[in-house]
């Protein structure tokens, strides 16, 4: 083994689009040994065995766990806990458990009271993805030129999350540190609403009967591009909606807020406040691309 790898020996609970992703790319950086999947679906790890993410697999936590430098938990937040639990037995001291999970105060309040001392815990976020799920939709250049943002505590040991920061930098990211509390109303403006927002849109539409055809049919690049995120595994995004609940309802809320102010401006037919709310919207926009 070259003296340049990170992590000798790194599972990956959940071999899907963000655990095959990292590590296609630590392996593309010649930072990391032996790559262990573990998931439910037999079918899906034996695919990531073929398409060469995985060096081996097995479905029990415990025996991918065993031996393991790094654990990479890459299965819906509310699995974090039961995972933790099974695969603990199997750490050896200073063994590192990670996560790419997109809620952070829920996450470590699951996972910390379980851990002895000898077994390290960093919370991270991942900020990149699609809509798409599975081994088959995982690729090396996911995290190029991302954010990861890592969330310690008081804690988290020193070593560790220098190790993960290190880890995340090789896979192409921009590493940041943020509270707990920052990350997840952060995430709740920038990526929950959203999809919560593209959900509610597909259905609304989905469901609107005034005709006897699925008016969805008629969906154009506009609408198709506004609510792709719906695609979206509905696992993950249940466990998210209910692990970031607080913060998520407080954007929702600021949102109703908007669209109430938006929807009366249409109905007066004031011309003046809809061109400013339209041009405000299109400058916020436009500075983030």
């Amino acid at each position: 083994m070259s003296k340049n790898v990170l992590i000798p020996k790194l599972a990956i609970i959940g071999v899907g689009l963000i655990g095959g992703s990292l590590a296609l790319a630590l392996k593309e950086a010649g930072a990391v040994g032996e790559v262990v999947g573990c998931g439910r679906g037999k079918p899906n790890l034996e695919k990531a065995l073929e398409l060469g993410i995985i060096d081996r697999y097995t479905r029990d936590p415990l025996e991918a766990a065993q031996g393991a430098d790094v654990v990479f938990l890459a299965t819906p937040v509310c699995t974090f806990a039961d995972v933790t639990r099974s695969l603990l037995p199997g750490l050896k001291p200073g063994a590192i458990i990670t996560d790419g999970g997109s809620v952070k105060e829920e996450v470590v309040k699951a996972i910390e009271p379980l851990l002895p001392a000898t077994i390290h815990f960093v919370p991270g976020h991942p900020i990149a993805g699609t809509e798409q799920s599975g081994a088959e939709a995982a690729f090396s250049t996911l995290y190029r030129e991302k954010r990861c943002i890592l969330t310690p505590t008081e804690k988290t040991d020193p070593g560790a999350l220098q190790l993960i920061d290190k880890m995340w930098a090789l896979a192409g990211s921009d590493v940041v540190h943020m509270s707990l509390e920052k990350h997840d109303r952060v995430l709740a403006a920038i990526s929950h609403l959203p999809h919560m927002v593209a959900y509610s849109l597909v259905n609304a539409v989905g469901s609107y009967d005034h005709y006897e055809e699925n008016i969805l049919e008629y969906s154009a690049g506009g609408f198709r591009d506004f609510t792709r995120i719906a695609s979206s595994d509905p696992t993950m995004w249940r466990d998210i909606a209910l692990t970031n609940r607080a913060a998520l309802i407080e954007m929702m809320e600021h949102f109703e807020t908007s669209l109430a102010e938006l929807k009366e401006d249409i109905r007066n037919g004031q011309a003046d406040k809809l061109f400013a709310f339209f041009l405000r919207s299109k400058q916020l926009r436009d500075a983030i691309l």
